[in-house]
């Protein structure tokens, strides 16, 4: 009935992947047009018209995922960058698609960061986020700095809804 597809960056081809996004999307909607289809994009570098190829492939739901709030982004992020995500969302939205992303906490952000990153999201047009807990992959990777409450993620929810979100999922 759904279908969540993602995969890495494939930075080594000259469309950064989007055309592998498009095929597969109308692939899935030509062999089961009953699904709908969610797909977890890269920021393809910030090319809007990568991003717009993908549009164009219409599926119900383009994610982009902002990881973390502005401040701890460049300690976390490799390559993508805050504004760039921002505009990658804003050109989803724009385009009339929905629009969603996810972000992790216990990196050292504060309430009123995450605050500040979903007014930031709401004013691209993004009408989904999801909000968990940040957990280390190795010891080479950047360290927890904190394992959140279940009430706060009830709080970063409740926040997430009354500024205007359609939907927030945020546990740990």
């Amino acid at each position: 009935k759904h279908a969540v597809i993602t995969s890495v960056d494939r930075d080594d081809l000259p469309d950064l992947g989007a055309s592998h996004w498009v095929n597969t999307i109308r692939t899935i909607k030509e062999v089961n047009p009953q699904t709908t289809v969610e797909v977890l994009i890269p920021d393809f570098q910030g090319r809007l018209d990568l991003v717009d190829q993908v549009v164009d492939a219409a599926p119900e739901i383009i994610s982009h995922n902002m990881e973390t709030v502005r401040r701890i982004s460049p300690q976390v992020r490799s390559a993508a960058k805050y504004d760039v995500s921002l505009s990658v969302l804003r050109r989803i939205a724009e385009r009339g698609v929905v629009a969603k992303t996810g972000i992790m906490v216990g990196l050292g952000e504060t309430p009123e960061e995450v605050e500040t990153l979903m007014d930031d999201l709401l004013a691209t047009g993004c009408q989904i986020l999801t909000i968990g807990q940040y957990l280390q992959p190795s010891h080479r990777h950047y360290p927890v700095a904190a394992y959140i409450t279940p009430q706060q993620f009830a709080e970063y929810k409740t926040v997430g809804l009354e500024k205007g979100f359609n939907i927030v999922e945020s546990a740990p």
